[in-house]
């Protein structure tokens, strides 16, 4: 085998071709890296192959009177000019790759096309002998007739040439395009790939993208805009709803501070006013579950100050009751007491107050009585690596300290005021016997804290650190 190839070096020269086709297949496309090298190594050993018997690819190939012979060196020949421009093409694109992303691949293409024009150039000037200017005549007549008749085919190519230098959206980003919204998921020759929020794809041309009016959620980057507007009463007072709303506003862990939240009268009228909360996020994935969050926190809050939602139907006639009685009626865990049980529940309870920065239970402390707050924004917050982190925020309706109530222990976290805030206290002695005899309240109140303990383990545990990959372009760019 080894005296074939030395005797026919060209069968030699097309062993490497196949054998550069069939390794590039082979190797997947995690070791792009190896795929590269790979690549380099057999141009560079196709290359020292055929100059070692003579055939230089800038003159016609030898052996005019061996027709096969001469047939072969000339396939070679021009297999050499398409072998380095691909060669140089995957350079280039891993270049780019590195400098401006998968965004910059309309335009790697683009420059591959032109590299492989000017080899096929090259390859009928030098090796089939051509005149080059009769045939890039020829070529430009056809060119203007491919041209008219792809004309809306070359507007979306240029268009995307434009989108691409112009920047106004990458991959990833959450953009509308005429009203279109969505997840951009792909820049090709012809079209804008959409990812919509219903997890549909929508494809528009690159030339009416270019045209259109373009509204990118995700600039200034990881910030994105939500609202929530609040119907009420044209009869409640503008600064307690206001209050309520800024307490309910303080309660969303998620909205950012910078730019900071706000609370706006949007609209008022004779039949009611609307008020919106507006601020933004750090994901466009948390949009929907904070505009949800917001929108309940807003209820509770306005609850708490005696404010409640704008309705087609007037509740002034239903009875009120008092705000210790309301709380008991609206607690998921207290709910299904019967109606004289809350009477007597709500008489046992006493109010009390906290500064905001005040700790209401601290952390360790195994509590002797139950909070329910009745107004006001609650900061949960852990130790991990010895660093404070707020892990959570609550509002009206919640408890604090069912943990020293039902099993003498404490939770490993600080409660303290973030507003000012207003909870009322049940005494354990009060409160113990009714779990014994109440196995549903109990465990609703077990259920809470097997929550709680869950997800103080989960934010507290220590997460393994992946190491970065290295890989022979890296440790090649770190030396240059």
């Amino acid at each position: 085998m080894l005296s074939l190839l030395t005797e026919h070096p060209l069968f030699c020269a097309l062993i490497l071709i196949l054998l550069d086709l069939g390794l590039w297949r082979l190797i997947s496309s995690r070791g792009s890296e190896w795929k590269l090298l790979v690549r380099v190594l057999i141009f560079a050993l196709f290359s020292i192959v055929l100059f070692n018997e003579g055939l230089n690819p800038m003159e016609p190939a030898p052996w005019a009177d061996n027709v096969p012979l001469h047939l072969a060196a000339t396939g070679l020949q021009i297999g050499w000019w398409l072998f380095g421009a691909r060669t140089l093409t995957v350079l280039i694109g891993a270049v780019m790759m590195q400098r401006v992303g998968h965004t910059g691949r309309l335009l790697q293409d683009l420059l591959g096309a032109v590299i492989f024009l000017i080899a096929i150039i090259a390859a009928l000037a030098y090796v089939l002998d051509l005149p080059v200017k009769g045939v890039l005549a020829t070529s430009g007549a056809l060119a203007i007739i491919v041209g008219l008749a792809l004309q809306s085919t070359l507007s979306d190519v240029f268009s995307g040439i434009v989108l691409n230098t112009t920047k106004p959206y990458q991959l990833d980003d959450w953009i509308s395009i005429d009203g279109t919204e969505g997840r951009v998921t792909d820049i090709d020759w012809r079209a804008t790939r959409l990812q919509t929020s219903q997890g549909s794809m929508a494809v528009i041309p690159n030339s009416l993208a270019a045209k259109a009016k373009i509204i990118n959620f995700s600039r200034p980057s990881n910030m994105f805009g939500v609202s929530v507007s609040v119907p009420v009463s044209p009869h409640a007072r503008p600064s307690s709803v206001i209050e309520a709303l800024e307490r309910a506003m303080q309660g969303c862990r998620q909205l950012l501070d910078t730019p900071a939240p706000s609370v706006s009268l949007k609209s008022s009228a004779s039949g009611g006013a609307e008020y919106e909360i507006s601020g933004f996020v750090a994901s466009m994935g948390e949009k929907r579950v904070v505009r949800n969050q917001l929108f309940d926190l807003a209820y509770r809050h306005l609850q708490a100050s005696g404010v409640n939602l704008l309705s087609s139907n007037e509740t002034s006639a239903v009875p009120q009751l008092s705000r210790p009685r309301s709380l008991l009626e609206s607690s998921p865990i207290f709910s299904t007491l019967r109606e004289e049980e809350k009477d007597t529940f709500s008489q046992n309870m006493t109010l009390q107050t906290f500064r905001a920065g005040e700790t209401i239970l601290a952390g360790g402390e195994v509590s002797d009585h139950l909070f329910i707050i009745e107004s006001g924004v609650v900061s949960v917050t852990l130790k991990r690596h010895g660093a404070p982190l707020e892990s959570g925020r609550m509002g009206p309706g919640e408890v604090i300290g069912e943990a020293g109530i039902l099993s003498d222990t404490a939770l490993p976290a600080d409660f303290s005021a973030k507003t000012f805030c207003a909870l009322y206290r049940i005494e354990k002695s009060y409160l113990k016997p009714c779990l014994d005899a109440r196995h549903d309240i109990h465990d609703a109140m077990q259920a809470l804290l097997d929550f709680r303990l869950h997800k103080a383990q989960s934010l507290t545990e220590e997460t393994p650190v992946i190491a970065p990959k290295r890989g022979f372009l890296q440790w090649l760019r770190n030396r240059v």
